[in-house]
């Protein structure tokens, strides 16, 4: 019953991905101090590719090292990590596979111990439970937001030479790109805010940046909120229309996502959250559309395939405990992976931090993976958490990426 699962997806440039399963962008945290791949981080690489997926995204590889999303990002502004950077590429093509590299701007999401004064479209600070980890940010001028397109656009130019075989902007979760979309966070009265139009004028300028120095046959996506989930922000119809134009430019690829730290949606349990909407979606334009949050079932992932216009289906968590989840569908020894509860035993405390339990419970596991181990299943929270204190320092309790 898998078998629509590895039948291959050729975008409309040419390029094929040989199934239709990829590995979602996750934090993993493991950034050299100098800001590049790690050795740890290429071998987890081969071993995605090794395990049969059909493409993986890494995770969100920063355009300045002045404004980070979390401890332990890659960096690329320019060609300093390339020989790294190109043994991560071969690594990730290994078995057939692709690796795009997802290449982001927190914007005001970059936590206090990261950054004193983050920027983002306009000066409107982070609300709700998160609003204590994160600075203020200050208001971009134009100049910046020129020069910060074209930090897109390198990091797809320098991604292209080390042997990435896409990109991806991330465009999702609260982060730059988002918050220029989303009419709550972004309160300008120049060119880029106001309307719709005027709000996505940074990421067109960016895909047609990287366009332009790509060229068209190389494969560019977007990852794209279908909605905040907060009231005045960022709607399921405005999504719609930024995904329309997209494809009309020209975009090769858009997986679908949702929320950010205000709402977050990306961040829960274990239902099949975008899908409904991604049907709806692909529908609309002729353009692949991905989808990833929640997909733990065979039989949720062969329906997904089979009964909608969906192309892709992203795996994140559960490749990090079976990396070898892909052959496993394939060669039918497939079982639905369970994903630990983490706990501390304090109900407070796993409320107050259990995310952050939970996020570096995977860090961790990727970690093992990147040093060789196998991942080491458990529910006690407190491992992670002193890990996170101790890799960390003052940084490890601020808000990160789910």
């Amino acid at each position: 019953m898998t078998e629509k699962l590895f039948e291959p997806l050729t975008l409309k440039n040419g390029v094929t991905i040989k199934n239709r399963l990829y590995k979602g962008a996750m934090s993993e945290a493991m950034g050299t101090k100098e800001f590049g791949p790690s050795e740890e981080l290429i071998y987890v690489y081969h071993r995605w590719a090794q395990g049969g997926i059909g493409m993986s995204l890494t995770g969100n590889v920063m355009v300045d090292s002045r404004y980070l999303g979390e401890p332990g990002n890659v960096v690329v502004e320019d060609p300093r990590h390339l020989a790294m950077l190109k043994r991560w590429a071969d690594a990730g093509k290994e078995n057939g596979s692709h690796i795009w590299m997802q290449i982001n701007h927190p914007g005001k999401q970059s936590p206090k111990s990261m950054t004193k004064e983050p920027i983002a479209p306009s000066a409107v600070a982070i609300s709700g439970a998160a609003a204590s980890g994160f600075n203020p940010p200050r208001e971009m001028t134009t100049e910046e937001i020129k020069e910060t397109v074209q930090r897109f656009v390198t990091t797809a130019t320098i991604a292209k030479e080390a042997g990435f075989t896409g990109v991806q902007i991330h465009g999702a979760h609260g982060y730059l790109v988002s918050q220029f979309l989303s009419p709550r966070d972004n309160r300008r009265t120049d060119e880029y805010g106001g309307s719709l139009e005027n709000r996505m004028r940074f990421l067109v300028e960016i895909y047609q940046g990287m366009r332009e120095v790509l060229g068209e046959d190389y494969p560019i996506s977007l990852k794209i909120n279908s909605t905040d989930f907060k009231e005045d922000s960022f709607t399921e119809e405005e999504s719609t229309a930024v995904i329309k134009k997209m494809a009309e430019i020209g975009m090769d690829l858009v997986e679908i996502s949702g929320g950010d730290y205000e709402k977050p949606k990306m961040m829960g349990g274990g239902e099949v959250f975008f899908l409904d909407y991604a049907k709806k979606v692909s529908q609309e334009v002729d353009m692949p559309i991905a989808v990833i949050g929640g997909f733990r079932k065979k039989e949720s992932m062969v329906d997904a395939i089979e009964q909608t216009d969906v192309s892709m289906i992203g795996i994140a968590r559960p490749l990090v405990l079976r990396p070898d989840l892909p052959n496993r569908l394939m060669n039918d020894t497939y079982r639905e992976v369970e994903l630990p509860r983490l706990s501390t035993g304090i109900k407070t405390l796993d409320a107050a931090i259990g995310g952050f339990a939970g996020l570096t419970y995977y860090e961790q596991q990727i970690s093992r993976l990147g040093r060789g181990l196998p991942p080491k299943k458990h529910t006690n929270a407190w491992s992670p958490l002193f890990h996170l204190v101790k890799s960390h320092g003052p940084a490890a309790l601020s808000p990160r990426r789910r």
